[in-house]
């Protein structure tokens, strides 16, 4: 068993304030992903990027969801 230890050291996390909501960045995301799709030809490339943007749009909705006042937290 391998035990890494800091000596004197300390780590420290990196954050980033964010300018723009996880749904917007995932909406821009599914955009850019589907403008890249629209370029290729059809094919498996191209099928798996258009995968790929309605995943980012179908995460976007259900941040969506889950962030509106209606939601109510379990009891």
């Amino acid at each position: 068993m391998i035990q890494a230890t800091i000596v004197g050291a300390t780590m420290k996390r990196r954050r980033f304030q964010q300018t723009i909501s996880l749904e917007e960045r995932l909406q821009q995301q599914a955009e850019q992903i589907h403008l890249k799709a629209e370029a290729l030809p059809p094919g498996e490339e191209r099928d798996r990027l258009l995968r790929e943007a309605r995943n980012a749009d179908t995460a976007a909705h259900i941040n969506d969801w889950l962030s509106s006042p209606g939601l109510q937290p379990p009891k």
